[in-house]
C-alpha cells in the first residue's frame, strides 16, 4: 500500500523473521559468536532465551544460514504444552518417514539417519522454538534423545530457543542434568533506545528507503511506547507508514507516531508503555 509512496522496495517492518532485516546490536553480536562456539566445539545443548518479540528466533536463523552447508537443521516451530512425544515432531522436522512405526523403530530410524549424515560430512542441527512449552517431559525426552551421539563423535546438536520461563523450569532440580548438559546460554534483552534509533533506520535502508524517514522525536517515542521491543517497534513503524500514507505525510512526525501509539493503546491488545492508558494502569497496580 505504501511502498511506492515512500520508495521502498518492501514493506521493511513485517513481522515474519527475515535474517535479512537483522539488526546487529552488540547483544545480538554476542548471541551469534556464542553460537558460534557451541557448534564449533560440537558439544552440549544451546539455549537462547529473551522475553517475546526480542528477535530470538531471527537471531538463530541468521546464523544458521551463514552454515548452511555445513548443516542439516530440522525447525520444530509449533511446540504446544499437548504436544506429547517430541520423538515423531523430530522426524517430520528432518523429513524423515515414520507411520506405523514403534517408539523404538522411531529412534534407530533417527540414530541411523543421524550417522548417515554425519559420514557425509553433515551435522544434524535440530532448532526448537519456543522450547518451553515442551515441559519438563518434552525437555527431558530431548536430553535422553541426544544420546544418539556416540563417544566424541556428535551426530546431533540442539538449539533450544525460549521465552524466559525456560530458564525457570531449567533451574530446577530434577532438571540439572539437562542443565549439565547445556554449553552456551545468552539471553536477548530489548534494544535501547540509541539500538531502536539504529534498528528502525536499519530496516528501512535494507527496503531501500530514507533512513530519516521517521524523525528523531518520532524515534524517541517509539522507543518509550515499546520498551525496544523489537516485534512491537514493527506493529507501531508499520501502522505509522499506513498513517503517514493515508494523509499523506512525506515523513513520520511524531504527531502520526502519537497518533498510531493512541489508537493502538486505546485497544489494549498492545502491551505499549509511555501512555496516558499504560501509567493508569501502573497507578492502579501499585
Amino acid at each position: 500500500m505504501y511502498e511506492r509512496f515512500y520508495q521502498l522496495r518492501e514493506k521493511p517492518f513485517a513481522l515474519a523473521p527475515d535474517a535479512a532485516y537483522l539488526y546487529l546490536a552488540k547483544r545480538h553480536q554476542h548471541a551469534l559468536t556464542m553460537l558460534e562456539y557451541v557448534l564449533g566445539e560440537a558439544s552440549g545443548f544451546a539455549l537462547i532465551t529473551g522475553e517475546v518479540g526480542c528477535g530470538k528466533t531471527i537471531v538463530v536463523n541468521y546464523f544458521l544460514e551463514k552454515v548452511e552447508r555445513l548443516l542439516n537443521v530440522g525447525f520444530l516451530t509449533n511446540t504446544h504444552p499437548g504436544i506429547g512425544s517430541v520423538l515423531p515432531w523430530i522426524l517430520e522436522a528432518l523429513g524423515l518417514e515414520f507411520a506405523n512405526t514403534s517408539p523404538g523403530e522411531m529412534y534407530q530410524r533417527l540414530v541411523q539417519y543421524a550417522r548417515h549424515e554425519y559420514q557425509c560430512g553433515r551435522r544434524l542441527v535440530l532448532v526448537v522454538d519456543e522450547a518451553q512449552n515442551l515441559g519438563m517431559a518434552g525437555l527431558e525426552e530431548l536430553r535422553v534423545l541426544s544420546n544418539v551421539n556416540s563417544g566424541k563423535e556428535l551426530f546431533v546438536q540442539t538449539i533450544l530457543v525460549g521465552q524466559p520461563e525456560l530458564r525457570d523450569l531449567l533451574r530446577r532440580h530434577s532438571m540439572r542434568q539437562f542443565a549439565q548438559r547445556i554449553l552456551m546460554e545468552y539471553h536477548l534483552d530489548a534494544l535501547r533506545p540509541e539500538e531502536t534509533a539504529a534498528y528502525i533506520r536499519h530496516r528501512v535502508q535494507v527496503a531501500g528507503g530514507d533512513q530519516h524517514l521517521f524523525s528523531s522525536d518520532a524515534l524517541d517515542l517509539i522507543h518509550t511506547s515499546t520498551g525496544g521491543v523489537p516485534r512491537l517497534i514493527n506493529i507501531i513503524c508499520d501502522t505509522a507508514l499506513v498513517y503517514g500514507f493515508a494523509d499523506q505525510h512525506p515523513r513520520i512526525d511524531v504527531t502520526v507516531v502519537q497518533q498510531v501509539i493512541a489508537d493502538r493503546a486505546a485497544g489494549g491488545l498492545l502491551p505499549l508503555g509511555g501512555t496516558p492508558q499504560a501509567r493508569g494502569a501502573a497507578v492502579a497496580n501499585g
